[in-house]
């Protein structure tokens, strides 16, 4: 998950040996009482830097602005290129180009013992197996059994099956931490994937995902994918994420039937994520004592999706996290869509480092763009790509391409039939992730973009 400070490694629970994170007031695992021993350090996620750097979007790559579209779509589509009204104007197309990978082209406008015997030979008796105590007691005292049903809108302990469990997540009776319902969370939606779990180093999972399909006005079909990394630095960074990915895809899924185009429809939606993160930071709800950064910084989040619509492959992002391109003909290079919002990109984009210096470096992984109302700008980046032969969209936080940074890599490590089955697909990069280390949550939305095939002399064809 991103963060906007440096943090230290982390300690372990002295009951159970469970990794732990600053500012937890009890094991994640066990529940043990952590107020008796020092806070424990945290480890090395992502980091986002207090200002902004200058030089524009990192990596040269072009913020364009698809106000007034130059390529329209296959097929009948007729996007509009009107902006909406009252929200931030696009960048304006001219920075510096966003190279296609083979195969794509880039198409402007641009997140129990036995009983008894009796008396033997030897005149001894033989004890009885100790029984082991019913768990619906406590102390001796046997709970009525009305208590055993927990009142409506409350849980029962997964680990005592006795207790209730608090609104916090813990049992009243043994203190046990519970599985909350977005450690690991699971969706498939005709043609598109997704899959995100807590990892194994965090207490909480602090990404959230989104995927949904529609129909432009031509009855052709859309598909959305949008992912968010919460700012683990900030407070409620499960709630930013999850603000952030419903938000963005809600504006996506009433501006893309009426005929708005993909790339204005991708940068209306990052605002629109935008404002209701931002709403977070004027909502202080109910009392957060077990956040330990409640009093510091405003929620935020990084944001990355992709729309496949009208032959068309927009993609939109604010922070690091990213978007790979891995064609089904592994023979074809694949390649990386998004720039991250981050130091080590910067220093590369201005040639003060070369990519592996950059990093190798302690700050590499600072982030210079996200979602918030400590953001000091919002920069909405957007592509459009228009593929020429099938391929996997891969849409991913940093839990997962930390563990397959280059495009190389990332292919290596899909599924060759993720194309047919995305969502295995995507549980086998979920799992590359948490075998080696899942130092942090990791989310994935896998979109198959296929192809029709046209005639001969064309772009592409499957003759």
């Amino acid at each position: 998950m991103s963060q906007m400070h440096q943090e230290t490694a982390l300690s372990r629970c002295p009951n159970c040996e469970e990794p732990l994170e600053s500012g937890d007031l009890f094991c994640g695992a066990c529940g043990y009482d952590l107020s008796v021993v020092p806070a424990p350090p945290q480890d090395h996620p992502t980091i986002a830097m207090a200002a902004p750097v200058e030089g524009g979007a990192p990596g040269g790559t072009t913020a364009s602005g698809p106000g007034a579209p130059t390529a329209a779509a296959s097929g009948s589509v007729e996007w509009s290129a009107a902006p909406v009204a009252g929200r931030s104007e696009p960048p304006a197309p001219g920075g510096a180009p966003v190279h296609a990978p083979a195969g794509v082209r880039f198409d402007r406008p641009n997140t129990s013992g036995p009983s008894p015997d009796p008396v033997s030979g030897s005149g001894d008796f033989e004890l009885a197996a100790p029984v082991a105590p019913d768990p619906r007691t406590s102390a001796g005292v046997a709970f009525p059994e009305e208590a055993l049903t927990p009142p409506d809108g409350t849980k029962l302990c997964v680990a005592c099956r006795a207790g209730h469990v608090d609104p916090d997540g813990y049992c009243e009776n043994c203190g046990h931490a519970q599985p909350r319902e977005r450690d690991h969370m699971e969706q498939e939606l005709g043609s598109v994937a997704a899959v995100s779990d807590r990892g194994l180093r965090h207490h909480r999972n602090e990404d959230s995902f989104a995927v949904s399909t529609t129909a432009l006005p031509d009855g052709s079909p859309a598909v959305v994918a949008i992912v968010c990394d919460g700012v683990s630095s900030a407070s409620r960074p499960d709630e930013a994420s999850a603000a952030a990915a419903i938000a963005a895809n809600e504006s996506l899924l009433e501006s893309l039937p009426r005929g708005a185009h993909p790339q204005q429809a991708m940068h209306e939606a990052i605002v629109a994520a935008a404002e209701s993160v931002n709403s977070l930071a004027h909502d202080d709800g109910q009392a957060r004592e077990h956040d330990p950064h409640h009093h510091q910084n405003a929620p935020a989040c990084t944001l990355v999706g992709a729309v496949m619509a009208g032959g068309l492959l927009v993609v939109g992002w604010v922070g690091d996290s990213r978007v790979y391109w891995v064609p089904d003909d592994r023979t074809t290079p694949p390649a990386r869509l998004t720039e991250d919002d981050s130091w080590a990109a910067q220093m590369v984009a201005t040639g003060l480092m070369n990519e592996a210096e950059a990093y190798a470096d302690e700050r590499a992984h600072a982030i210079t763009g996200w979602l918030g109302a400590d953001a000091y700008e919002l920069e909405p980046h957007t592509a459009s790509f228009k593929p020429d032969r099938p391929g996997l969209v891969v849409v991913c936080t940093d839990g997962l391409w930390n563990y397959a940074e280059s495009a190389a890599e990332m292919a290596a490590v899909v599924p060759p039939d993720a194309h047919e089955r995305p969502l295995h697909g995507a549980q086998v990069l979920v799992g590359h992730a948490l075998d080696g280390g899942g130092h942090d949550n990791v989310t994935v939305a896998l979109l198959p973009f296929a192809v029709p095939p046209q005639g001969a002399g064309s772009a592409y064809s499957t003759a």
